[in-house]
Formats: structure tokens, C-alpha cells, sequence
């Protein structure tokens, strides 16, 4: 089986500013008919069952959920999700916020995990690979890719708040392009999952503040969310 990762860009669906075009969030005010049409778009897209594409109501917490069949609905409650069933496409939202993908391929075994400031901190990323664990993965079979989000140089803090981050999570303290306190989230993260024996680890360099064709809460306000998925190909 191999493992598939996609992510998305704000372009080519049914959404209207302030959420042009691909927004695929349902709690940020977009048109649920728009949102339900881009979900169709992407599901057809990279060729899944629109019913088998496992979203989730993100709150910035660690709650992981473990799926062996599609939801009824997106999930409550959750920023992270792991399953060992081929064909069951996990996704997570973000505009700023890391999407982390997480495969351990020999084992079978995957994990999607949204990774905002206050989630990364508290702990969501060791969450989610304790329940990718418990499904038989292992750390140092385990393949990371931490998606596109705001970048260290156009994260400002204050300095409080940097320094609380960074003691929970090391590395991720940074100066920004203007030489204020800054969080590089994506750097925190890759110590961390080095920490956990999680050696193997892609990042994707695209900084949501800095490409318009990506959806930045930070640079925007309002405004929609583009996912990262990954799901194992069982041709």
C-alpha cells in the first residue's frame, strides 16, 4: 500500500470572497452548499468516496480520535486523528496552523494532526503518535510531513508569549523578520518529533502569510481554510 498526502490551495472552488475559492472549513461563515461542493471537488479529485474523507471540528486541543469507518459528520472536538484502515482519508484544517501528516507505512498505520500555537504546546503532536502507538506504529518507522503555515519571520509575539511556548515546546522561539519575539511552530515541532524518535521528516517551506494562494487568518481575518490529507492507496 503506498501512502498518499495532499494539501490544498485557496483556488479552483465554489466559495466566495471573503473565502475564494477552495475553502473546505464548515465553522468559518462560508456557504455550507459551497463548502459541500469543494469537499465533493476534492474527493473526486484525488479519486476517494466523498463519504470516505474523515473531517474535523478543530478547537486548538490535543483530543485525538481513533477512525475505522467514516463519520456521520466531522468530528467535535478534535485536532488530531489516526486510523489503520487503507482507503480512509484523515484531514485536518488550517490557515496558519501546521496540518502535520503522519505515516508509518510498514505498519499501516496513519495520523493527521492540527498543530496551532496553543495545541502544539500542550501536547497534540505526542497525542497523536502515543494513539498511532497503540495501533501499532512505531516511532522510528514513522514518516512526518509538517504542511505549509506561518513562517518564524512573520509570526510576532510578545515576548511572554514566545518564551511560555518555547519552554513547552523547545526550538520554536525565533526573532521575526523585524526583530521582534517570534514562534517558528514548524522548528518546535521538528525537535519534538526528533525528541519522540520521529527522525524522518518533511517539511513543506510555503509560509501562509507570505503566498496568496494560501489561506492566512493571520494576514486576512476572515477567511477559509485549506486542508492537508493523507490516506493509504490499497492498489
Amino acid at each position: 500500500m503506498r501512502v498518499r498526502r495532499v494539501v490544498t490551495t485557496r483556488s479552483g472552488g465554489a466559495s466566495r470572497p471573503p473565502f475564494d475559492q477552495f475553502n473546505l472549513s464548515a465553522l468559518v461563515g462560508d456557504d455550507p452548499a459551497a463548502v459541500a461542493a469543494n469537499r465533493r471537488r476534492l474527493a473526486a479529485g484525488v479519486g476517494l468516496p466523498i463519504g470516505s474523507v474523515v473531517w474535523l471540528r478543530q478547537v486548538h486541543g490535543t483530543a485525538t480520535a481513533t477512525v475505522t469507518e467514516p463519520p456521520e459528520q466531522d468530528l467535535a472536538d478534535t485536532d488530531a486523528v489516526v486510523t489503520d484502515r487503507p482507503g480512509l482519508a484523515l484531514a485536518v484544517l488550517a490557515a496558519d496552523c501546521v496540518p502535520v501528516l503522519l505515516a508509518d507505512p510498514s505498519a499501516g498505520v496513519l495520523g493527521a494532526v492540527h498543530a496551532g500555537r496553543v495545541g502544539a504546546a500542550d501536547g497534540v503532536l505526542p497525542s497523536a503518535l502515543a494513539a498511532m502507538r497503540r495501533l501499532g506504529a512505531r516511532p522510528e518507522h514513522t514518516e512526518a510531513l509538517l504542511g505549509p503555515s506561518v513562517c518564524g519571520a512573520c509570526y510576532e509575539v510578545p515576548a511572554a508569549m514566545r518564551d511560555q511556548v518555547d519552554a513547552a515546546l523547545p526550538a520554536s522561539a525565533c526573532l521575526t523578520r523585524a526583530g521582534t519575539p517570534g514562534l517558528d511552530l514548524r522548528a518546535g515541532l521538528r525537535e519534538q518529533l526528533r525528541a519522540l524518535g520521529v527522525t524522518r521528516v518533511d517539511t513543506d517551506p510555503r509560509c501562509t502569510v507570505e503566498d496568496p494562494d494560501l489561506y492566512s487568518h493571520r494576514r486576512d481575518g476572515r477567511t477559509g481554510r485549506l486542508a492537508a490529507l493523507t490516506w493509504l492507496d490499497p492498489n
